[in-house]
This record gives C-alpha cells, sequence and structure tokens, in this order.
C-alpha cells in the first residue's frame, strides 16, 4: 500500500519565499565584495579573511543562538537576526576602512547564525516526517535560485559603485523580516512550559547518534567548499581569464543553477530512497569536480565544472539535513544540536578562505581547489558507518501515529531507535533557562 506524499505546510511556503529574497540579496554582493575588500590596499589573503570575519563570528554566536530560540522562541530569533544582518550590510557601503569593513561583516555574522538556527528549527518542527528531504530541498532550492539571480546582478550593480549592491541588500532584508513579521505571527513564538517528554535535545545525546556525527562532518566540508572557497576564490580566480565581478557573478550563478537541478529531484529522492545514498553521491561529485575547478584554463570549461560541483552541492544538503531532523523529531525542541550542525559549516567556511587563499597565493589556485576538493571525499568514510535514519513507509505509519519514532532503527549504533532517544534529559541540561 502506498503511503500519501504529505502536503507542505504554509508556513513553509512562507519561509522558502523568505528565502529566496535574502539570497537574491546575498548573491548581490557575493560577486564584488572580494575585490571591494581587496580596494582597501590588502592581498588575496586580507580579501578572504573578510569572508572567514562573517564566518567566525557565526561560529561563535552560534551556541548563543541555539539557547535564544530556547528562551524567546525561533520567530522573534529569526527576526532579530534579519534586522542585525540588514544594519550591518547596510554599513558595509560607508565603510572607510578596511578595518571597519572586517567590522560590519563580523556583525552581520551574528545576525545570520541567528535566523539560520532559527529557521532550521521551525523546519524541523513544521515538515512532515516523511516530507523533510523535500522541505529541506525547497528551502535549499529558493536560495539557489535567488543565488542564480543575485550574482549576475550584483555584477551589473558593482558599474554603479562596489557599495550599491551592499545598500540592495540591506533593504531585501528588511523585506524579508516584514514578510514573516506578518504571515508567521502564530508560529515559532515564546515557547510555553514543556513536558519532560518534549524537553529540549542536548548536543551530547545527539553525538551518540553515528549519523549525527557523520553531517557534522559533511557539513564542514560543505562550509570549506561552497560557503567558503567559492565565494572567496571563484572571483579572484577568474581574472585569469581577464574577467572582472561580471564574470566571477556568471561563475556563481553556474554553481547556483547546477545546485537548482540537483535540489529539484534531491530532496524528493532523498524521503524515497533515503538520506545516506544521496549524501555519498553528492560528497563524491563535489569533491572531483571541485578540485577541477583549479585545472581550468578557459571560461567554458570553467562554468561546466562549476555547474557539476553544484550538482554534487545540491545532491548533499536535503538529506544530510533531513537526517539530522530525523535524529531530533518534531516532538522535541533542537536549537542547540542545530546550532552544533551549523557550527561545523561555519568552521569549514572560516579555515577554507584562510588556507585555501594562502595556498593560492604561495603556490597556486589548482593546489587551493584540489585540497577543497579532498575536503570533501574525507566526509565519506564517516557516512559508509552511518546508519540510514529514514523509515519506510510501512514503518511509518506504526512510529509516528502516536508519538514513537521517526526515524530508521539504531542511528547511534547502541541498539536504540531514533526518535525515542531514551530516557529525557535532566534537569541541569540544555534545556535549562
Amino acid at each position: 500500500m502506498t503511503t500519501p506524499r504529505p502536503t507542505v505546510p504554509r508556513q513553509i511556503w512562507v519561509l522558502v519565499a523568505a528565502a529566496f529574497v535574502i539570497a537574491v540579496g546575498y548573491g548581490l554582493i557575493a560577486p564584488v565584495l572580494p575585490e571591494y575588500a581587496r580596494s582597501f590596499d590588502v592581498g588575496v589573503t586580507g580579501a578572504s579573511v573578510i569572508i572567514s570575519a562573517f564566518a567566525f563570528c557565526r561560529l561563535v554566536f552560534a551556541p548563543v543562538s541555539g539557547r535564544l530560540v530556547h528562551l524567546l522562541g525561533e520567530r522573534p530569533t529569526y527576526l532579530t537576526g534579519l534586522f542585525i544582518v540588514a544594519c550591518s550590510t547596510g554599513a558595509c557601503a560607508f565603510a572607510q576602512s578596511y578595518w571597519q569593513l572586517l567590522v560590519f561583516r563580523g556583525l552581520g555574522g551574528i545576525g545570520s547564525t541567528m535566523f539560520t538556527v532559527s529557521a532550521m528549527g521551525l523546519l524541523v518542527r513544521l515538515a512532515p516526517v516523511r516530507a523533510r528531504g523535500r522541505v529541506n530541498g525547497l528551502y535549499a532550492t529558493a536560495f539557489l535560485l535567488g543565488g542564480i539571480g543575485g550574482p549576475i546582478i550584483g555584477g551589473l550593480l558593482a558599474g554603479l559603485g562596489m557599495a550599491v549592491p551592499f545598500l540592495v541588500y540591506a533593504v531585501a532584508l528588511l523585506i524579508a523580516m516584514a514578510v514573516v513579521y506578518l504571515q508567521l505571527r502564530d508560529v515559532g513564538g515564546k515557547p510555553a512550559g514543556q513536558g519532560a517528554a518534549h524537553a529540549a535535545m542536548t548536543v551530547r545525546e545527539a553525538l551518540a547518534h553515528r549519523t549525527y556525527r557523520a553531517a557534522l562532518g559533511s557539513n564542514f566540508a560543505n562550509g570549506w567548499s561552497a560557503l567558503g572557497v567559492r565565494v572567496a576564490l571563484v572571483p579572484l580566480f577568474v581574472t585569469a581569464f581577464g574577467g572582472g565581478p561580471g564574470l566571477a557573478g556568471l561563475s556563481l550563478a553556474a554553481f547556483s543553477v547546477g545546485n537548482a537541478v540537483a535540489l529539484t529531484l534531491g530532496g524528493r529522492w532523498a524521503d524515497v530512497r533515503g538520506r545516506k545514498p544521496l549524501v555519498l553521491t553528492g560528497l563524491l561529485i563535489t569533491g572531483i569536480a571541485t578540485a577541477a575547478l583549479g585545472l581550468s584554463e578557459s571560461v567554458a570549461p570553467f562554468l561546466i565544472v562549476s555547474t557539476v560541483a553544484g550538482l554534487g552541492s545540491g545532491l548533499l544538503n536535503p538529506p544530510q539535513q533531513a537526517a539530522v531532523a530525523d535524529v531530533i523529531g518534531s516532538r522535541r525542541s533542537g536549537g542547540t544540536v542545530l546550532a552544533g550542525f551549523q557550527m561545523m559549516s561555519d568552521v569549514g567556511a572560516i579555515a577554507g578562505p584562510i588556507l585555501a587563499g594562502a595556498l593560492a597565493e604561495h603556490v597556486s589556485y589548482a593546489a587551493a581547489f584540489a585540497v577543497t576538493g579532498a575536503i570533501s571525499l574525507l566526509a565519506l568514510p564517516a557516512w559508509l558507518r552511518a546508519p540510514e535514519t529514514l523509515v519506510v513507509p510501512e514503518q511509518s505509519a506504526a512510529h509516528t501515529a502516536e508519538g514513537g519514532s521517526e526515524a530508521g532503527p539504531d542511528p547511534a549504533g547502541d541498539g536504540r531507535v531514533s526518535g525515542t532517544h531514551g530516557p529525557p534529559p535532566p534537569a541541569h541540561d540544555d534545556h535549562r533557562r
């Protein structure tokens, strides 16, 4: 008997729309940010540090963001984070020195981790179990569709002055704030007192699951490659082809096109075929294609390989995020667990631009992209050992009808079933306020 495909709730479509607006704005500044930083008379490494500063502040503030979700609720945390990023991005347009730009981008990282963790919490809470891959695919697709047009528009706006994309991005964030504020009034507010059965999951609990540990490694690789090196080095690498911000925007858009194509099917496949096969495939494609970027010697091959790398990343993200949601379950809060998952991406996004930027400056771009591709391949062994967390249709109805397990058997490898997580954590754990 075929299990009907769950309907995506209206609130998730609101989050998807807001993600699209945010992504368009971010795409505006991505092609110009490294060159904008270099306009303050710094080298490749200095420009890469601007990218890493944003991720560094996201990393440092992530644990606080997770606790804010527990204390204030997802929606207030989300709105506050967007407002902080809007203000800091607008300030970047008026930076008078490299150090001012560095501080403003760093402050934006604080707001970014707030709305990222809270949005992930809302997706976990609102998405039906057997639609988690599809929901994460929709959310990521919104970002990627915005990423397709955003970099191209940003490259064109740079002709009006490098500060212009920052101002437009700030306005886009304020629009996203308005959409969420008006449409999600009754969702993700300040949490009421929770019983023991719904107590917040602790990071220690999540780390007992092999799948969560594997997801930490793959998210680190994704942060290093897609969020760090791609943004920091690709705009500089294309100058070897005689291109500028316009070509940089086109190359970033090619990556986004590959992502969008993969996300269309990847999220759905993750809900039918399982999380693990898609993650393994995505890591393999991403690693090989990223390493090949540095071997490109002309525009056409570079754009083709960029598109393939985007395909790999698109296959990776929805299933790994759905697997983390499986571990948490929709009946428990997982702000700190989600923050830990995000932190690994930020660690990669910090280390990637700095180390790969230094390799590009002192060795070659080929070496920088080769190391980046190897990082993705190194995440494969942990996923090979990780259990599948998706419940087959027959199991799903039995386990979830009355609040039972939402994931596959024994993700921790210790005989337990995901979704039950054993007894609730003691009162002194992470859910204490």
